[in-house]
């Protein structure tokens, strides 16, 4: 059984290092706050001070963090986890990151005979509890296959897309999509709300509409709830959009939706605060418009289907 090291145990990184430990792996776990890790090594994990600890004699060394810039530290920074990293092992890169940013580490580790992977995954902390987060898959085909059995016991569907970089274009892509849904979920109740419709019962309807997407399904109850709990802030979701729109810019491409969504959310992120979740940028159309968009028997967190 393959041994990995775990470095950041936030709402998603804890999530999948249960997983992974519950799968009979190895698994050495890292985060800046060790209380994160009490859960997980009651489980059967262990401990790993720094992320050069995480990474001694790992077969491949996992990384879920926030930042472009956490993930730079991890791997580069004072104890971090590359220079620990035993030729043949793998950094799988779970986070949302630059592709810029991963190809550069990528260009370093293979100086030490160290393969990388991106793996992004997508479809919300409710799935992620259930092993059920869709996983996107760049790099090597080989090394893939070699760590398929650890990303199969965090998530599935996994789908391999080709030479790294691929994986990070699609995941900015989904995020730019369910963050459209979200806006255009927050105006199309607020038209309801004025129209005097109920919200409940508009919700049911749309779910079995041609009108329906799964972020609707998912987000739309916590936002009729009040709780707006998606357990994704808005720093995260500009950090995303961010990577869209330069993407844009890359290949020519106005964006200009994308662009008009980022606005809003940033509009939002001023007034709430980064660390408050997207759906806020619907509680800012609530204030704007003088009403708010409730209705009853709506649970205060996504629900898992």
């Amino acid at each position: 059984m393959l041994t990995y090291g775990f470095v950041g145990l936030g709402h998603l990184g804890s999530r999948l290092a249960r997983l992974l430990v519950a799968g009979g792996f190895n698994v050495r776990v890292c985060d800046l706050d060790k209380s994160a890790a009490t859960a997980l090594l009651h489980a059967g994990a262990q401990w790993a001070a720094t992320p050069a600890a995480a990474a001694a004699d790992a077969d491949g060394v996992i990384t879920c963090l926030p930042s472009p810039e956490a993930s730079n530290k991890t791997l580069l920074g004072e104890n971090g986890a590359l220079a620990n990293m035993k030729p043949g092992s793998t950094w799988i890169e779970m986070s949302t990151n630059d592709v810029a940013e991963i190809k550069r580490i990528a260009s370093l580790a293979a100086k030490r005979s160290v393969s990388v992977l991106e793996c992004p995954c997508s479809g919300g902390l409710h799935r992620a509890a259930k092993g059920e987060m869709t996983v996107f898959v760049g790099g090597e085909k080989g090394i893939f296959e070699r760590h398929l059995a650890a990303l199969q016991a965090m998530c599935g569907p996994i789908f391999y897309l080709g030479e790294l970089g691929s994986a990070s274009l699609l995941k900015v892509i989904t995020n730019m999509l369910c963050l459209i849904d979200l806006v255009a979920t927050g105006e199309a109740l607020m038209l309801a709300k004025k129209g005097g419709l109920d919200l409940g019962e508009c919700y049911r309807a749309i779910s079995e509409s041609s009108g329906t997407s799964r972020e609707f399904e998912d987000w739309a109850p916590v936002i009729l709830n009040g709780s707006l709990n998606t357990g994704f802030t808005l720093d995260l979701a500009l950090k995303d959009l961010g990577f869209g729109m330069s993407f844009g810019r890359t290949f020519d491409l106005p964006l200009k939706l994308t662009g008009l969504v980022e606005h809003l959310l940033k509009e939002a992120r001023n007034t709430y605060g980064g660390s408050a979740w997207t759906p806020h940028v619907v509680k800012m159309m609530e204030e704007a418009a003088g009403t708010e968009l409730r209705a009853e028997g709506f649970a205060e967190v996504i629900e898992p289907n």
